[in-house]
């Protein structure tokens, strides 16, 4: 009895440290599982915090700095912002901006869905003028800004020459880029055509998503093709419209390379945006504390227009 008592009595003293062990043992493979986690996530986010996050964290700094470049750093407070007030060329970059907005995230919106809602039908060649219409996208920049100088020259392009056949006045002829009235219509132009094929693409994936049978049943209440794309097809790419809204928003903001490549932000100032003008700031003229304070305003532009939108899609 005093040996089977004992040994009752032992049990206990040996299942604590089993349970330590096992509770460590547990630990020891959660520490290793994140290890490995880590280790894969560490990479992307070293390369981000190095070439992305540090770099925007010290712009944040340097738009309340004086600096050229080569100079030492110096403290400037508020002069960077209290100067935007009285730049022209930003003032002028600012409403460039939020009208080539304004006119192009809606044009391109209703471009993209068109397109997708007809290359969506079963017509013959559907297959090559999706890729035809995907193309600008994916084609190289360079060589679609140069074809289209060409195509809207004011002189001897064939847009003009269209015109002209038309019975247009040749004094009456857009200058299109070379124009200061007619610059900025060009680059909206320029940016629809490039950018609608894509959110075509995005538009096709949603319609291919809605169920058929919403279809059938508006049919069946004898709906006709401008209802059942009203009650149904819209609501059906709602989340669809605000993705393609909130991406085509934040591109607009941040146009740079299409005014690069045609006008360069002219004639005048008639085409030079935020981010242009940044360009110019920074790498132009070397005040590198003035176009970070630059910088940090289209940020904070680009913030509240994204909450708002945010906060408007939640209400809806």
């Amino acid at each position: 009895m005093s040996m089977s008592s004992s040994a009752i009595v032992a049990r206990p003293a040996t299942a604590a440290p089993r349970r330590k062990v096992r509770i460590l043992s547990r630990r020891r493979r959660k520490v290793q599982n994140a290890l490995i986690a880590y280790s894969f996530i560490a990479p992307n986010f070293i390369g981000f915090a190095v070439f992305t996050l540090g770099p925007i964290l010290f712009a944040f700094a340097l738009a309340f700095m004086h600096w050229d470049g080569s100079n030492a750093i110096t403290f400037a407070g508020l002069d960077n912002f209290w100067r935007l007030f009285e730049d022209k060329a930003f003032i002028a970059a600012f409403w460039n901006t939020v009208i080539y907005t304004v006119v192009s995230v809606p044009a391109t919106l209703a471009c993209a869905l068109g397109l997708a809602i007809l290359l969506n039908q079963k017509i013959f060649g559907r297959d090559f003028f999706r890729t035809a219409m995907f193309f600008p996208y994916v084609a190289s920049l360079v060589a679609v800004a140069v074809v289209w100088n060409m195509i809207f020259n004011p002189e001897m392009g064939p847009v003009n020459m269209i015109l002209y056949t038309l019975g247009l006045d040749p004094k009456d002829m857009p200058g299109w880029a070379a124009d200061r009235h007619w610059a900025m219509v060009t680059v909206i132009l320029f940016g629809i055509w490039k950018s609608m094929g894509y959110y075509m693409v995005i538009y096709l994936a949603g319609l291919q998503g809605i169920n058929s049978e919403l279809y059938e049943a508006a049919n069946l209440d004898g709906a006709n093709a401008w209802q059942k794309f009203i009650y149904v097809t819209v609501p059906q790419l709602a989340p669809t419209t605000f993705f393609v809204t909130v991406m085509l928003t934040i591109q607009s903001f941040k146009v740079f390379d299409q005014i690069y490549m045609i006008t360069q932000g002219g004639p005048g100032t008639s085409t030079l945006v935020l981010v242009y003008h940044i360009y110019n700031e920074a790498f132009i003229s070397w005040d590198l504390g003035y176009s970070s304070m630059v910088a940090l305003v289209l940020f904070f532009l680009v913030l509240a227009v994204t909450i708002i939108q945010f906060r408007r899609q939640r209400e809806d």
